[in-house]
């Protein structure tokens, strides 16, 4: 069992000052896999330090450079792209071959993306007599999950690199062992130190003493709404920038023109993902009543047919839920539908016959799932999809509307002039338009209860910047 003693403060492996220590989890067969040592506010309030005092050397630091840094860091994370999925795979349970190909790729995507964006961007700008600059905000403290772990901490470290900032991260101390990775590679490509701060711990510890520390100037959080609120509370008192990417509840609308088999499939594939343990999951499919039965019938066979099993085994694609805790919510959560009226297609709250380890949920599948069912009000976060009737266009934008999320949503249909329309009236901060590939030049953020601020693209990188007129600069 591998031992990790210590964090990576000013460029440097160190020992915590806390001295709690807590195992890691394979949660395919529930054996411990790593023990790792947690930070307290005093480590928190050291990296802070760190980070301020080398703000004012990378936020000077030419863009060029910078680029050369993100580029560097891209590479190195390719080379160990296996490595890194695997670890993953193993610490929180996704299909090790999906591991690799998503939780690798999209954070070294992501590290790419801002490469162009560097090269085009428009730091000043003049406005009359007056010059506009963007200045890097400060030191940043990133709070991160456990669903998708290097994804979303290179989702807020990259624009953070490419502005200027220095930053204080917290991972998820479910999923931590591919952070430590990433400090390595930090400390492999030579980011001066005090840039990355890595601080492993509790989130109520060592996440509210970043969200409230007085010397960190923007804390950004990817979690659940409530994890939202606490942080956004905890940032008032000292009136920081707050960026949050909170819960889903995104719904795919099927309309009777769309190509039935492709979405519904495409859309099963999408909600079970990650076995459901993702923000942006399709998770409400809004289908004409008149086909309700049909896509109910094509949704239960696709759905029974994935494979369920350890990371580790091959045609997997169904993994567990992180953890016990997690496992016993999603299964609540089925137990609810059960109770408030919805059709049980296939899956349910029992432990999958097959497998008498790990926590697994089987995939489920619930019909005639009516508005104000807590399973469609609710983010579950986990392998559930609820099929919803509709008689009209108008009633399943109602449907999707209905949610206090708005963070991603989906529309099918075979007249991509009537699909725009239908996606400019659904409120979520993205919409996928017939299937369309993921993009990671897209801004991604939410609306409502999802959230407050945007990741990547350039409006990412607008979020680590101050704005200064300099007033009488052009007489």
């Amino acid at each position: 069992m591998k031992e990790k003693k210590y964090i990576y403060l000013n460029g440097d492996w160190v020992a915590p000052a806390g001295t709690e220590t807590i195992p890691v989890i394979n949660p395919c067969n529930e054996e411990p896999i790593a023990q790792v040592s947690l930070g307290n506010n005093e480590d928190v309030d050291m990296a802070v330090r760190y980070a301020r005092d080398a703000f004012p050397s990378w936020s000077r630091t030419p863009i060029r450079e910078r680029m050369e840094y993100i580029s560097k860091i891209s590479k190195a994370m390719a080379s160990r792209q296996n490595e890194i999925g695997d670890t993953i795979a193993l610490e929180m349970g996704m299909p090790a071959a999906w591991s690799r190909l998503i939780q690798v790729g999209l954070p070294i995507a992501t590290l790419d993306s801002f490469i162009p964006i560097l090269e085009s961007y428009e730091f000043e700008c003049s406005m009359g007599t007056t010059l506009v600059v963007k200045e890097a905000i400060g030191v940043c403290g990133f709070i991160t999950p456990w669903n998708y772990p290097m994804h979303q901490i290179i989702g807020k470290v990259a624009p953070a690199l490419a502005a200027g900032c220095t930053m204080v991260v917290k991972p998820s101390q479910l999923a931590p062992l591919n952070s430590y990775i990433l400090a390595e590679i930090m400390d492999e490509v030579g980011l001066p130190p005090g840039v990355f701060n890595l601080v492993v711990g509790a989130g109520s510890e060592v996440g509210h003493a970043i969200a409230s520390h007085h010397d960190i100037d923007m804390v950004s959080l990817t979690g659940s709404t409530r994890s939202g609120v606490l942080v956004a509370q905890a940032a008032a008192e000292t009136i920081k920038r707050v960026t949050l990417e909170l819960g889903g509840k995104s719904p795919n609308i099927i309309l009777e023109d769309a190509d039935i088999t492709t979405a519904v499939l495409k859309g099963v594939f999408n909600c079970f993902l990650n076995s459901g343990q993702t923000c942006i999951a399709l998770s409400r499919m809004i289908v004409p009543s008149h086909m309700h039965k049909e896509i109910v019938e094509l949704a239960k066979s696709t759905v029974e047919s994935l494979k369920m099993g350890d990371a580790f085994e091959e045609g997997v694609y169904l993994g567990p839920m992180v953890d016990a805790q997690q496992q016993e919510s999603v299964r609540e959560y089925i137990r609810s539908g059960i109770r408030e009226g919805a059709t049980l297609v296939t899956g349910g709250p029992e432990q999958p016959g097959s497998l008498k380890k790990g926590y697994f949920v089987k995939p489920t599948i619930f019909a005639d799932v009516t508005p104000e069912m807590t399973i469609a009000q609710e983010e579950i976060f986990g392998p559930v999809l609820c099929i919803m009737p509709y008689r009209s266009e108008d009633e399943a934008v109602e449907i999707a509307n209905n949610s206090i999320y708005g963070l991603s949503g989906s529309v099918w249909s075979g007249d991509p002039d009537r699909a725009r329309r239908v996606a400019r009236r659904i409120r979520s901060g993205q919409v996928f338009i017939n299937g369309a590939d993921f993009d990671i030049n897209a801004p991604a953020g939410g609306y409502k209860q999802s959230g407050i601020g945007r990741e990547r693209s350039k409006h990412g990188l607008d979020e680590y910047l101050e704005i200064k007129a300099l007033i009488g600069y052009n007489p």
